[in-house]
């Protein structure tokens, strides 16, 4: 008798009314939901750990991406089951329950294929890089886009889902959407900008290039802008239309640098010295492991400046390297020092001379 007024009891205390629900339903929506929690555990520990071995086995990486992937998703749906039976013993039923999990698993499908694009973007650079002179900014371009094409479409099935029509409701803008449409063309044409400095093959990631005012080296390639880190530091921001329709300098793509210069005597060196100061330095360059022999080497005596018989250089170093650059100009400096310092004459600097006129004597 003890007994059946203990059961009684209890089941007394269950139907008891909480928010217009019997407790015992209640205790049953967060018992379901701590089920689910406990599968999931163990669909982690053993069913996804033994997939795991048996990806690894295997002589590709395809299936290891693939799981990759999906493991979490695969792990969401245990989540997506016990919140349908918590809302279902909650009475949370008919099309609103139906609507909630079916947007769970939109969103858990979707989350799926994000997941695939991040892990094959690896793969989508080899390939590129393998049949088309697209570089990895062309493959990073299309990532980008693949993503926020998954992003947008899942948003619209969501949408669908709970009862929005994405299509009337654009359609229902009017001239709103004109108007939208004419705000967003140079979004537009940033982005075809983009397309063209990627496919053309511009410039690419590192490289040193010059846009009007903006120069520097390239750290980013984006949908709608490029970003320019100057050599100052500062972050230069470019849009892609702007870059599409400006005459681009790319300084990295260049493999040798020019160098121009001027060497400079004394007023009061001979003829002699001239041919010979000149003649040595014409095959000191020539004999330069450094420099360009493919290309224009000049070395001429041709002007007379205010202050100088001035020796006319101009010849190509073989790097276009900066550092390399500046060792070889620092070299080849000091062995023109060295050749004009064997010859009684020296470099010229700016400077004036002042003629005193000694008057006539005039005989009386």
């Amino acid at each position: 008798m003890g007994q059946n007024n203990l059961l009684k009891e209890i089941i007394h205390l269950l139907n008891i009314e909480f928010l217009s629900l019997p407790l015992y339903r209640i205790f049953l929506a967060f018992f379901m939901l701590f089920i689910f929690l406990v599968f999931r555990k163990a669909f982690t520990l053993y069913i996804l750990k033994f997939l795991k071995l048996l990806t690894k086995k295997t002589k590709t990486d395809i299936d290891d991406k693939i799981f990759k992937a999906i493991k979490e998703p695969l792990k969401f749906l245990f989540i997506i089951g016990g919140i349908y039976f918590f809302f279902y013993f909650l009475n949370v039923r008919g099309d609103l329950l139906i609507h909630i999990t079916r947007g769970l698993l939109i969103f858990d499908m979707f989350w799926a294929l994000f997941n695939t694009v991040n892990v094959f973007e690896d793969t989508v650079y080899h390939i590129i890089g393998k049949y088309g002179k697209a570089s990895r900014e062309m493959a990073s371009f299309i990532i980008k886009i693949t993503k926020v094409l998954i992003v947008s479409l899942g948003i619209i099935a969501l949408l669908q889902e709970f009862g929005i029509n994405v299509t009337g409701f654009l359609a229902s803008l009017g001239l709103g959407g004109l108007a939208f449409a004419l705000a967003a063309k140079d979004t537009a044409a940033n982005i075809f900008g983009g397309i063209a400095i990627l496919t053309d093959n511009i410039f690419k990631i590192g490289e040193w290039i010059k846009v009007g005012d903006a120069e520097g080296v390239v750290e980013d390639i984006g949908m709608r802008t490029t970003k320019i880190r100057a050599f100052d530091k500062r972050l230069i921001i470019v849009p892609n239309s702007v870059i599409a329709n400006s005459n681009v300098e790319n300084f990295s793509r260049r493999d040798k640098r020019r160098v121009v210069m001027r060497i400079g005597l004394i007023y009061n060196t001979s003829i002699e010295t001239i041919k010979k100061v000149v003649e040595e330095i014409r095959e000191m360059l020539y004999n330069h492991p450094d420099i360009a022999k493919d290309e224009s080497l000049l070395i001429y005596f041709d002007e007379y400046e205010d202050s100088a018989l001035s020796i006319f250089c101009y010849f190509f170093t073989n790097t276009s390297d900066w550092k390399e650059y500046l060792r070889i100009r620092e070299n080849i400096n000091l062995k023109i020092k060295e050749i004009i310092e064997k010859y009684p004459t020296d470099f010229a600097y700016p400077s004036n001379s002042i003629y005193f006129e000694t008057p006539l004597k005039v005989e009386k």
